[in-house]
């Protein structure tokens, strides 16, 4: 006899009473989402300075990492000078990430910015088989003024280009993320879900420490990246 948690055993048409009830919250829970998402698309925006980055061919202007798009997605990746490893969770995050070219249907690009130099950003992506194009800020203010300094946590900015000019239109950060990764949709319709200690879910549920079931950039690498690198 199993001695996992189960959830109660009920017949078809209990069952059915008790989903048509969750779906009235799941429907309300997506026209919530479509009412933010206007919402987004009706925020004012600030005009940038000219940022220069620095690319895998050299400098770049901010306006140039559109690549020709007029909207760009910017993840922030967190970096630890001389470190081997960088973020567990911004290297799982944006390993979710390899087939992009879909956004060119919507005039826009998504890319990785990080404060690590751009030789070691590019070793580094390599090294754990990313497949985002990468840029630095290490010699440019661009990471610290849009929230994501030296030293700093991860982030998401989008922008909007107008020629030469690029607007702020949008900036999230911690769970903000979320939404844009499959990650976490897929284990919470699990009936174990996350399995982490701060989830609401029924006694006797596994529950481990918050992070514990994440991969590690060490993980990653073995599983998605170059040996060689």
């Amino acid at each position: 006899m199993s001695t996992n948690a189960l959830p109660p055993i009920a017949d078809s048409d209990t069952w059915q009473r008790e989903l048509d009830a969750l779906r009235i919250r799941e429907k309300a829970a997506t026209r919530e989402l479509d009412a933010i998402a206007a919402q987004r698309r009706r925020l004012p925006m600030v005009e940038m300075p000219d940022y220069t980055l620095e690319g895998p061919d050299g400098t770049i202007h901010l306006a140039d990492v559109f690549d020709g798009k007029s909207q760009l997605i910017v993840y922030h990746h967190m970096w630890f000078p001389g470190e081997a490893w960088q973020c567990d969770g911004c290297t799982g995050f944006t390993s979710q990430f390899t087939r992009l070219e879909f956004l060119a249907n919507y005039d826009a690009r998504f890319v990785i910015v990080t404060q690590g130099r751009i030789d070691e950003a590019l070793a580094y992506k390599r090294r754990v088989g990313n497949t985002m194009p990468w840029y630095s800020t290490a010699d440019s203010s661009f990471g610290a003024d849009v929230g994501a300094p030296p030293g700093g946590g991860f982030a998401i900015n989008v922008f909007l280009r107008d020629g030469d000019t690029v607007y702020r239109t949008w900036h999230t950060t911690g769970r903000g993320t979320e939404q844009l990764g499959y990650t976490f949709a897929l284990t919470d319709l699990l009936p174990y879900g996350r399995q982490e200690e701060w989830q609401d879910s029924p006694t006797g549920w596994p529950q481990s420490p918050t992070f514990s079931r994440w991969n590690s950039s060490r993980e990653i690498a073995a599983a998605y990246g170059d040996p060689n690198a």
